[in-house]
């Protein structure tokens, strides 16, 4: 009887294990911690020491160039000149200007010429509504040279030397700077246009030139040297600048990157 019941025991034990649930077996190792080693070194750690505008542009448009070594600024927060300040949302070429000194160390209000009434008027005479005398030379069959240009533009500090066409489309800004066809081509004001980029950018540095420097044109009727006065970032729509004058200056325009509402306008005055 007791062998019986032993058996019978040993069976009901048996069964006992057969019947754990199969996942009471089943193990998991997690491996050893790894410490630093292969973690991520992309993150950023930005500290904020003030509220500031929201939408805030931290993009490459508003880098900063660091002061020199050892200048009182350049330990403070935001000092430095900007990198493209006409490209950055918050730097000193941004916004709607309008007539507003941008380029060069003179500061100050643009001396723009204007009309007088005293004036003597150029042959032929091109007077404005208003009442002044200005001054207007046409363009003529007997100014175009034998390659077909008007003339040519020399800014030395830009490193310019371009041929002056007639018009403004494309087609002309391909061949050199283009005269606008409602301006004057000598007395009075002289307006031209060129491409800021790609191979032909004649005009993509004149928003860097400075108050005081030259620019010189050659024509037909003679050579002048004018000397900048402003400039200006305006309103693609605003012509006011082309507008013609009792002094002789002359006026140039591109565009300005990345913002087509816009356009540089450099305007200098005979000297």
């Amino acid at each position: 009887m007791k062998k019986y019941l032993s058996t019978m025991l040993a069976i009901c034990l048996v069964l006992a294990a057969l019947s754990m649930p199969a996942s009471a077996l089943e193990y998991t190792f997690d491996s050893p911690p790894t410490g630093d080693f292969g973690t991520s070194t992309s993150t950023e750690d930005i500290i904020q020491t003030g509220a500031e505008p929201a939408n805030k542009d931290r993009s490459k448009s508003s880098a900063l160039i660091p002061p020199g070594f050892g200048m009182p600024t350049s330990y403070l927060p935001g000092s430095g000149e900007y990198l493209t300040p006409n490209l950055a949302a918050d730097g000193p070429l941004s916004g709607n200007y309008t007539l507003t000194v941008t380029g060069g160390a003179g500061g100050g209000t643009p001396a723009l010429p204007g009309a007088v009434d005293t004036a003597t008027p150029s042959s032929p005479a091109y007077p404005t509504t208003s009442g002044p005398v200005t001054a207007f030379t046409d363009v003529t069959a007997d100014l175009y040279y034998s390659n077909g240009s008007l003339g040519t533009l020399e800014i030395p500090a830009i490193g310019l030397k371009v041929k002056i066409v007639q018009g403004t489309d494309n087609a002309a800004l391909a061949k050199g700077a283009g005269h606008f066809t409602n301006t004057s081509i000598w007395n009075g004001n002289v307006a031209l246009a060129g491409h800021n980029r790609g191979v032909n950018n004649h005009f993509g540095k004149i928003h860097t030139l400075d108050t005081g420097n030259t620019i010189t044109l050659t024509t037909a009727l003679g050579t002048r040297t004018y000397t900048v006065t402003s400039v200006a970032k305006v309103d693609v729509m605003d012509n006011t600048m082309l507008e013609a004058t009792s002094d002789n200056c002359i006026t140039l325009f591109t565009c300005v990157m990345n913002q087509p509402s816009y356009r540089w306008c450099v305007r200098a005055v005979e000297t």
